[in-house]
């Protein structure tokens, strides 16, 4: 039998994993919709294809930011859940673009958004739980 604090602390370390998918699924719908925006924006103005990964970087950092605003409320550790909501959706993003193109190739590109995925979202969620406090 579980006292009052161990269902507590479950019910919180719940609420935790719960903001984290939260963040991540609206994160991969922000990004797939910035896609498919950029790739007509890209077709109707012929952006020069040394722009195109730069315009996808920043898409991944628009969409992390915007999943850890709506998503994380809790007061704590912004900075880890920031940084887990990054990892997570660079591996999902990676699986969800990949499978849309038929090829998974592993690569140093897949290092590089690895660190700016963490990265990103480290910021975001330190930016997130702080702009709830006040």
């Amino acid at each position: 039998m579980r006292t009052k604090k161990q269902r507590a602390r479950v019910d919180r370390d719940r609420g935790y994993v719960f903001e984290i998918v939260k963040a991540n699924i609206i994160a991969l719908i922000v990004a797939l919709v910035a896609i498919l925006l950029s790739a007509l924006i890209v077709k109707l103005f012929s952006v020069s294809d040394g722009a195109i990964p730069i315009i996808n970087q920043v898409i991944k950092s628009v969409s992390i930011f915007i999943g850890c605003l709506v998503s994380l409320k809790k007061p704590n550790n912004g900075w880890l859940r920031g940084l887990i909501c990054g990892f997570i959706f660079v591996w999902l993003s990676f699986l969800v673009f990949s499978a849309l193109e038929a090829k998974f190739v592993f690569g140093l590109s897949l290092l590089n958004d690895c660190v700016l995925g963490g990265i990103s979202g480290m910021i975001s969620g330190i930016i997130a739980v702080n702009i709830r406090k006040h």
